[in-house]
């Protein structure tokens, strides 16, 4: 019972010492005076009746998952004011030149100069003053005297282009080069100060100018820099001439409705000539509309479209600006006059004195007609590895002039590669590739199990046709046999191959060990393809492949009856190429697929390369 007792006196006196803390807090300012205080005091009372820290909750901080209209997660609601460039970045709507202009396919000729605004004109500007640049309002200057009189000060040029300097008066500086204005204001002082008196000016800031770029330009609009600055900076600033709409001939300088100045990009480019001015605030740069254009496609140097005047339009001025190449004879010239289509094909000589209109396109053509021919030659032999040659030379000629050791070049099986040959050489392989797609994709398919098959047929097809499509010919023409070399008539870029005295045998394709095996005269076809391992589990056995050394190409099989034939008689350098079979069962276009195979052996031997 005392227990009982003591127990409710102590939680009485808990909560009358509450109601004290409480109460106090309105009667005392010292103890709390705020909200935030008595929210304190009252976890206190809460802590010490339940005798651990529980989670205070206020009304201010129910959570909730509505929001205020335009409420935002950031406690700063007034926003930023930034203070740094922009740096060429987008405001957020704002008209960008993608959304101006219409993507469009890059130009084959881009105008002639467009380069020039690729340039640093706008990074690399030197912060240095120019000693060309013209005193304006706004200049700041810094003025020393000293001896008899002294005087420092930094003045400013007002805005009638004077500065003011006590017991001297006003000078007028506007104008004035930067170079010479601590010799003009020198002049001015020693008017006053004849004696004992030292000056030095030195020009502190040039004042910048806000001028405009209007016209066909990527982004027209108004740009600040110094008046120093060339009309190049501006128009960098601007983003460009536009290639499809603007002139780089025709661009003028326009102040208080007054043309003071033009620059042709042309003349800066060939011989580095802009106008010499001073920009002033309110300037604007107009670019003029593109004028009569010449497209000059191939053979010359400067192959770009080009932009003349009306009395430019002429051969020569083409010629002057374009600059043919060395070996260019003759210009093809097509266009449009009186509505009729015009075309002309002359001498670069007679091409410059031919009157030329709007819109033509010319091509320089070297159409010297060969009268000198280079020949290579490959493999053992001894002296220099081309040969130049008359026109109609035939290979005997040529070979009395080639030095070979008999002892180690193989005479008797020389043959040519021939550019020519090589290209025709794959125009019959995708002949075949092209017929083979045919057949494997025009096929009819009688049951959808066919067709289930079939197209794992295509498939195996297609990627065997595009490996065989990145197979490059040699262009290997047979010009001896059996000793004898025909003479025949060279062509420009032969290659005569004049292979080395060897005693191997090559043997490669489907064999386990593709090798090179030393010659035996008594040895046979199947012979050489057991030294290599035997046959693989592919191998087409009955129609194996003989590359002999001077190109010719033969067929045995291991069970030929004649292989000691003359035919089939193996000689020292030959290729032994066992080519893969093809399981009828899988594939239809069986019979494509083997004379592809075939052909792309003989044409570029690559069962072994």
């Amino acid at each position: 019972m005392k227990f009982m007792n003591i127990k409710n006196s102590f939680k009485a006196l808990t909560y009358a010492a509450y109601a004290v803390a409480v109460c106090s807090a309105f009667v005392s300012p010292a103890s709390a005076q705020s909200v935030e205080q008595l929210q304190q005091l009252r976890e206190r009372a809460q802590q010490s009746q339940s005798g651990a820290a529980t989670p205070s909750v206020s009304p201010l901080s129910i959570s909730t998952q509505r929001t205020l209209p335009g409420a935002t997660a950031s406690a700063n609601t007034m926003g930023q004011f930034s203070t740094q460039p922009r740096n060429g970045v987008n405001l957020p709507g704002e008209p960008t030149i993608d959304t101006v202009f219409p993507a469009q396919a890059p130009m084959e000729n881009p105008p002639f100069a467009a380069n020039l605004f690729i340039g640093g004109f706008e990074s690399e500007r030197s912060s240095g003053l120019n000693d060309n640049y013209l005193i304006a309002p706004g200049d700041k200057i810094s003025i020393w005297l000293w001896g008899a009189v002294n005087f420092s000060d930094v003045v400013t040029v007002d805005n009638q282009g004077n500065i003011f300097i006590p017991n001297i008066g006003p000078i007028r500086i506007a104008n004035t080069p930067a170079g010479s204005v601590n010799q003009t204001v020198t002049g001015k002082i020693r008017q006053v100060y004849t004696n004992d008196v030292n000056v030095y000016v030195n020009l502190l800031t040039s004042t910048p100018v806000s001028l405009y770029v209007s016209g066909p330009v990527l982004r027209p609009g108004q740009y600040a820099g110094l008046a120093s600055d060339s009309v190049l900076y501006y128009l960098k600033r601007a983003g460009g001439i536009d290639f499809q709409r603007g002139s780089f001939r025709q661009i003028d300088i326009v102040r208080n409705g007054k043309v003071v100045a033009s620059a042709d990009l042309y003349a800066f480019f060939r011989s580095g000539k802009l106008p010499e001015i001073s920009f002033k605030d309110g300037d604007t740069i107009l670019v003029h509309p593109i004028g009569n254009t010449i497209v000059v496609e191939t053979g010359a140097r400067n192959s770009f479209t080009f932009e003349f005047l009306n009395e430019e339009l002429n051969g020569g001025v083409v010629n002057y600006f374009a600059r043919p190449g060395e070996f260019a004879s003759h210009a093809s010239v097509s266009g449009i006059r009186n509505n009729k289509q015009f075309a002309r094909y002359v001498s670069v000589e007679e091409f410059a004195s031919l009157k030329l209109s709007a819109g033509d396109t010319v091509e320089y053509i070297a159409d010297h007609e060969p009268q000198i021919y280079r020949i290579n030659v490959a493999g053992a032999f001894a002296g220099a590895s081309q040969v130049m040659v008359d026109k109609g030379a035939r290979l005997i000629d040529v070979l009395d002039h080639i030095e070979a050791d008999t002892t180690l070049s193989d005479t008797q099986n020389i043959y040519l590669l021939r550019e020519s040959v090589a290209v025709k050489q794959k125009e019959i392989i995708e002949e075949g590739l092209q017929r083979l797609e045919r057949s494997m994709y025009t096929a009819p398919i009688s049951s959808t199990g066919e067709g289930a098959i079939r197209a794992q047929e295509a498939q195996l097809v297609a990627d065997f046709i595009t490996r065989a499509r990145q197979v490059e010919p040699q262009g290997r023409v047979v010009v001896s046999e059996n000793g004898e070399i025909a003479n025949i008539l060279l062509e420009p870029n032969d290659t005569i191959v004049i292979p080395e005295v060897t005693d191997l045998i090559h043997v490669g394709g489907e064999v386990l060990l593709p090798q090179s095996v030393v010659f035996n005269p008594d040895a046979t076809t199947e012979d050489y393809v057991a030294w290599a391992g035997g046959f693989t589990e592919r191998a087409e056995d009955e129609r194996i492949l003989i590359v002999r050394k001077n190109g010719n190409v033969t067929f045995t099989s291991v069970n030929d009856s004649f292989l000691s034939s003359n035919d089939s008689k193996l000689e020292p350098g030959d290729q032994i190429i066992v080519l893969p079979a093809i399981d009828t069962k899988i594939l239809q276009a069986v019979k494509d697929i083997t004379q592809i195979v075939y052909q792309i052996a003989i044409a570029a031997n690559v069962a072994t390369d």
